[in-house]
């Protein structure tokens, strides 16, 4: 295996670290791995919003909404699906989580960072659950 098959970034990295120079194939499979771990985060925290979003006890999305995999959904609110092209910017998924009386003060959602129902880490895990609809 030569540097060639490595990505631009790996053989930056390669080049500005020569005391740390390892063979390619190594290199290859160190950056693979932190890939790799980024990824299973990112799943992690899926999964985690999932659970979230499906407790009746915490997130309680359900009470309110349709939710693709969820049992016995509510209609007050609008069918949770593809939201991640009706919500581009995370910022604003985030916000409406938070306190959505700020954008719309007649609104039953329950301010649930505001209201201290979900922890910041815990928004942004629904969030992730959220733009995966």
């Amino acid at each position: 295996m030569t540097d060639h098959s490595l990505t631009k970034s790996a053989r930056l990295l390669a080049l500005r670290l020569p005391a740390l120079r390892l063979p390619a194939f190594t290199l290859a499979l160190v950056i693979g791995a932190f890939a790799s771990a980024g990824t299973a985060q990112a799943q992690s925290a899926v999964d985690e919003g999932r659970k979230l979003a499906f407790d009746r006890g915490k997130g309680n999305c359900l009470t309110c909404h349709v939710i693709k995999g969820g049992s016995l959904p509510g209609s007050i609110g609008p069918e949770l699906k593809d939201i991640k092209s009706k919500y581009p910017k995370r910022e604003d998924l985030v916000a409406i989580l938070n306190d959505e009386t700020l954008r719309n003060p007649l609104t039953v959602m329950p301010p649930f960072g505001r209201n201290r129902i979900l922890t910041e880490k815990e928004i942004n895990a629904v969030v992730d659950f959220l733009q995966t609809l």
